[in-house]
């Protein structure tokens, strides 16, 4: 299997290339040049452990990675999660559940990728004896999970750029109290999207990506993408089978990446009703789905920092299969975004809706969700409790861990949510290293630390 870019203009890659490479050097992302239809292997799937249900499903992207070698690294990978389920659905009523994502390292769903990733990367330094510069942007979870992933390995040093000030406190200590001297956390003015802004533009010098050996750990990355993809079928076989077909799958989003997943297991063959996009007050992609219209906005930080974003990084994903998988028009269109314009595309038939939340209601949500079902909802997740569908089930996506929001919920709750591994934090020293808004400044500060 081959992977191309949204854009076009890049060679076909390997899934290890496509994996190293991050961004494509034209701009665009990473695809399959095919999805494939696993729907013939569903039924199969459905006595496997998480980690099995895994193994199987990357041999199928990436079939130049022996299956032994698939099989020890998401046992690995998944080791070191705290539910033996590793993502448990907890049903709260007979139409209403949560996928629980957050018994990882960092309390997060990014882990569910980021620790395989990890491993890929360690794989890939091994084989090719050439450190490893992974470069990310956060608005939270990301950045911790990326490093929880790649901190302590020989090889790798990990750069991740954040909004300072506006990323949860648990979440920033969670980044910069590792200790580990690989571990660069780079807290820099502006917002999530500006973060996010200048990784692009580093990784738009082919020169500085060939001479620190960049690599993308941002959901950007396809491998993101698709460990995500796993969790959903993992859902789906542990619902109900009267539930499956009809079941709809409510997301909480800011970059796309985790819908976009579900987005792609419904394509390849998992048969769902839809998604339902939860946005919080940074609400662009509810606006698009509801007029067509995409176009960013003035982000306002809210009660849900990991949403905090008006550019969602992996909608060029979308929108290459929303244009008929042309490139031309894919190219075109990201760069006019870039410019700032407003884009309406035509309303296309899909399975998508999409909902909002403001800062002031995803407070009396987590207050109503805990007496309604003495159920503890972060902020994030909390956006995914409206507008419920009435005619089927609903699985919740619980993206982070409560305890990494204690301020929030303890005043909706009355209770303070505490976790052993955050508890731990709060006595260590910050270790940051601030940079100006500027690419070159940036990338002077990489070439630094890997010798380059």
């Amino acid at each position: 299997m081959f992977y191309i870019s949204t854009r076009g203009q890049t060679r076909p890659h390997t899934f290890t290339e496509a994996v190293e490479a991050g961004l494509a050097t034209d701009g665009g992302l990473f695809l399959p040049e095919k999805l494939p239809d696993l729907s013939g292997k569903l039924a199969a799937w459905a006595s496997l452990s998480y980690p099995e249900l895994a193994a199987e499903f990357f041999q199928i992207f990436a079939p130049e990675i022996p299956a032994e070698e698939w099989q020890t690294m998401t046992t690995e990978a998944y080791s070191r999660f705290d539910s033996p389920d590793v993502a448990p659905l907890r049903k709260l009523s007979d139409k209403l559940y949560v996928l629980e994502l957050w018994h990882g390292p960092t309390l997060a769903f990014k882990d569910f990728a980021l620790q395989l990733l990890g491993l890929l990367y360690k794989r890939q330094v091994k084989l090719k004896g050439k450190k490893l510069a992974v470069l990310g942007a956060t608005s939270g979870d990301t950045g911790s999970a990326a490093i929880h992933g790649c901190m302590g390995q020989d090889g790798i040093e990990i750069f991740i750029l954040y909004p300072n000030g506006r990323v949860a406190p648990l979440q920033e200590r969670q980044m910069a109290c590792t200790g580990a001297a690989n571990v660069h956390a780079i807290p820099m003015p502006g917002t999530f999207d500006d973060a996010q802004g200048l990784v692009k533009e580093c990784f738009g010098d082919p020169a500085f990506v060939s001479a620190v050996n960049l690599s993308a750990v941002n959901s950007i990355n396809i491998a993101r993408v698709l460990a995500q993809c796993v969790y959903y079928i993992w859902a789906w076989l542990k619902l109900p089978e009267e539930a499956r077909a009809t079941v709809e799958f409510v997301v909480p989003t800011g970059n796309f990446g985790n819908v976009m997943a579900g987005w792609m297991a419904q394509q390849m063959g998992l048969p769902c009703s839809g998604f339902r996009v939860a946005t919080n007050q940074n609400d662009i992609l509810y606006r698009f789905f509801e007029t067509g219209d995409y176009k960013q906005g003035e982000v306002a930080p809210s009660f849900a920092p990991s949403m905090d974003i008006q550019a969602a990084s992996n909608f060029e994903r979308y929108l290459y299969f929303m244009l008929g998988k042309d490139q031309n028009r894919v190219r075109e269109l990201m760069l006019r975004l870039k410019k700032g314009d407003r884009v309406t595309l035509p309303k296309v038939a899909s399975t998508f809706r999409a909902s909002r939340m403001d800062d002031a209601t995803i407070a009396q949500t987590i207050a109503q969700v805990w007496q309604d079902y003495q159920y503890v909802a972060d902020p994030h997740t909390a956006c995914a409790f409206t507008d419920m569908a009435a005619d089927r089930v609903s699985v919740v996506l619980s993206t982070a861990s409560p305890a990494k929001f204690p301020e929030v919920v303890q005043e909706a709750t009355g209770s303070e949510p505490l976790h052993p591994s955050l508890e731990l934090l709060k006595a260590l020293p910050l270790e940051t290293h601030p940079l100006p808004s500027n690419a070159e400044a940036l990338k002077a500060f990489i070439r630094e630390k890997v010798g380059a």
